[in-house]
């Protein structure tokens, strides 16, 4: 295997961290409105955790994005 492809094997496997990331924005985000379901007075206890629970999780998802970007094209 050349250098070009393991590049771009580990510019694609970088890739799905960003997928997987937006799979746990949707988790988070479910989790969230099923506890505010079950008990809509803690809602507003839960409403911090879930903004700081949503940019961790983003962050590392444009992480991922970054060091895939960085490996396909530099």
């Amino acid at each position: 295997m050349d250098v070009a492809s393991a590049k771009l094997i580990g510019a694609g496997l970088a890739a799905m961290g960003a997928g997987f990331a937006a799979i746990g924005v949707g988790l988070i985000f479910g989790m969230f409105l099923s506890g505010a379901l079950r008990n809509p007075a803690a809602a507003d206890k839960l409403g911090a955790r879930l903004i700081f629970g949503f940019a961790v999780t983003e962050a590392l998802g444009l992480i991922a994005a970054v060091v895939a970007l960085a490996l396909a094209f530099g």
